[in-house]
């Protein structure tokens, strides 16, 4: 619910409670997105450089197809409040999102197996 990709937001804060790791007592602290949007900030930046780096190696006939028609955004990362944004931002080429992210891995498993399995039976 805090966490944003490195976008302008209006910054938000919550309560979290769970056990303080020094005094193993319960413990609440004040968490802000901002605080949350520096924690993620490596990690997009790795994923974003993954993605340059696999866009650069596309043979071309692929990139055109990138170019002309995006790329699209699955599992549970890709509901980061702006991140399909900033990423139109960061790559220059458009971006949707899957039409159920949490469940296209899953879904995109489940037929690669059936189509492998027909495979082996032929």
């Amino acid at each position: 619910e805090l966490g944003y990709a490195p976008i302008e937001h209006v910054t938000q804060t919550a309560e979290i409670r769970g056990r303080d790791l020094l005094t193993g007592l319960p413990q609440t602290v004040q968490v802000s997105s901002t605080e949350i949007q520096s924690a993620l900030s490596e990690t997009l930046q790795r994923i974003l450089e993954a993605i340059r780096n696999t866009l650069e190696m596309c043979p071309p006939e692929l990139s055109g197809d990138i170019v002309d028609r995006g790329i699209i955004l699955s599992g549970g990362g890709s509901l980061l409040q702006g991140f399909r944004d900033w990423l139109v931002e960061e790559i220059d080429v458009p971006v949707h999102m899957a039409p159920s992210p949490l469940e296209s891995v899953a879904i995109g498993t489940g037929k690669s197996l059936v189509f492998a399995d027909k495979l082996s039976k032929n």
